[in-house]
């Protein structure tokens, strides 16, 4: 399927609360779907960062995974993100990695930010 007919698609995903809030508890009437692909936009950057990428959001339905020298990849959740970080780089790019997990609690290096 190419990248246009996947974003016309528009399925959710199982992490997306907003569109599963029975899954995840109750939320405010405030917590929509644009609020919290934003905040998963800071994480997930925050964490990419570590490996010099950056990611951004395409039309709320998928993600472009970016490197510092414009290699890119798209991925359609957040599994598919690690996965493209990981073909971009060429070395696994793992979000639960404690050197990662350590830069970013101390504030050092490009996950800190």
């Amino acid at each position: 399927m190419c990248a246009l007919c996947s974003m016309l698609g528009g399925q959710d995903h199982w992490t997306d609360t907003a569109s599963n809030p029975e899954s995840f508890g109750s939320r405010s009437q405030t917590h929509t779907r644009h609020r919290e692909r934003q905040d998963r936009m800071r994480l997930i950057n925050r964490i990419v960062g570590h490996y010099g990428l950056s990611v951004s959001d395409w039309s709320g339905n998928a993600y472009v995974v970016r490197s510092a020298t414009g290699r890119t990849l798209m991925a359609d959740n957040l599994s598919q993100v690690w996965k493209a970080a990981s073909t971009i780089t060429g070395k696994s790019c793992d979000p639960l990695d404690p050197a990662l997990i350590r830069a970013i609690r101390t504030g050092s290096g490009p996950a800190g930010r």
